[in-house]
């Protein structure tokens, strides 16, 4: 004998087994109208007396009647399962009813039981940098879709995948809801640790430095100088100096703070000489040096005997005595002209 001719015959001898208790099952419901009828009773036979469902699940009450006509279908509470013309049971809240078959002398009852839906996340506790994201997964006794509502969407945001998408330090509840049910995940948008390139810097006017800023936040960093007339920082960190002084260049991430002093210096101006003498007539270039490299702003104090131009070029102009001035970034030296 083959495999499949036995496995055949075992599926025939259950089959055969299965209509039998549904004769006899029939057999005994209709010999109970048949007595019922002919005690001139009415009775109506149900093909269950209580069952426990899931919310949304359908199933169908039937009814056998002793007078052959359709009995009518209510339900004790139709908020947690309705029941149709036809018998058709919907569950739709948690609870229990009884759902009620009746003829004009006689019905029958059946109690079904509404489990209540059960939710199970895959965190209760998430912590996030800011811009990161996570996802929260929902099981739930039913499979029935998912809604999702955060508490602060400036905290943390939610979207119908579930996917959370941190958005700055602080904490926000995210709720999951089937079914009305409801449960909950706390997530924590951690502050992030920052650090700056750099605590002290220290240069002349017009010289510039990068700061740089390491962050565990996907936000950008925003500058502020305190003292603009002294340095000014771009948003790409580039602190730029104005003139001598001290500023403080201040870096935030997300409420988190680093700061770098910055120092301008003071430059050196110095001539090569103290004093020269020119005859009148005469141009001479005048030596100056200045520790900041920047150009100096020259200036004479009697541009009638002496003046100069803006390279330094000094022209005697008349007999007598005066001063050639460089200046730079509020610092100024002097040297003494005599024109004979």
């Amino acid at each position: 004998m083959s495999e499949v001719t036995s496995v055949k015959k075992k599926v025939l001898r259950t089959a055969f087994a299965v209509c039998c208790m549904i004769s006899v099952l029939f057999l005994s419901i209709s010999q109970s109208m048949t007595a019922y009828a002919a005690s001139g009773l009415e009775a109506v036979v149900l093909n269950f007396y209580s069952k426990t469902v899931k919310i949304g699940d359908e199933c169908y009450l039937l009814a056998l009647t002793t007078n052959g006509k359709k009995p009518s279908f209510s339900s004790s509470d139709s908020k947690i399962a309705s029941v149709n013309t036809y018998g058709k049971i919907t569950a739709k809240k948690a609870g229990t009813v009884k759902i009620t078959a009746k003829i004009k002398n006689g019905e029958a009852s059946c109690t079904v039981t509404v489990q209540k839906t059960k939710i199970q996340l895959s965190a209760k506790e998430i912590s996030l940098e800011n811009g990161q994201s996570a996802r929260l997964k929902v099981n739930s006794s039913t499979g029935h879709p998912v809604t999702f509502k955060t508490s602060k969407k400036s905290i943390a945001e939610v979207d119908e995948n579930g996917v959370i998408t941190a958005k700055k330090p602080g904490t926000a509840t995210i709720t999951a809801t089937v079914d009305k049910i409801s449960a909950s995940c706390r997530v924590t948008v951690k502050k992030p640790t920052v650090s700056l390139s750099k605590r002290s810097v220290s240069l002349y006017r017009n010289r510039k430095v990068r700061l740089t800023v390491k962050s565990t936040s996907n936000s950008a960093p925003k500058w502020k100088s305190n003292k603009k007339s002294v340095a000014t920082i771009e948003q790409n960190g580039v602190v730029t100096a104005v003139k001598n002084g001290s500023a403080v260049i201040t870096v935030t991430v997300d409420g988190v703070s680093k700061s770098c002093e910055v120092t301008v210096k003071k430059p050196v101006v110095k001539f090569a000489e103290s004093e020269i003498i020119m005859a009148r007539g005469e141009t001479r270039k005048v030596n100056v040096t200045v520790s900041s490299g920047n150009k100096p702003v020259f200036s004479s104090s009697n541009t009638s005997i002496a003046s100069v131009d803006e390279q330094g070029n000094i022209s005697a102009n008349d007999a007598g005595k005066a001063y050639i001035y460089a200046k730079e970034d509020g610092v100024k030296s002097r040297m003494q002209v005599i024109v004979k």
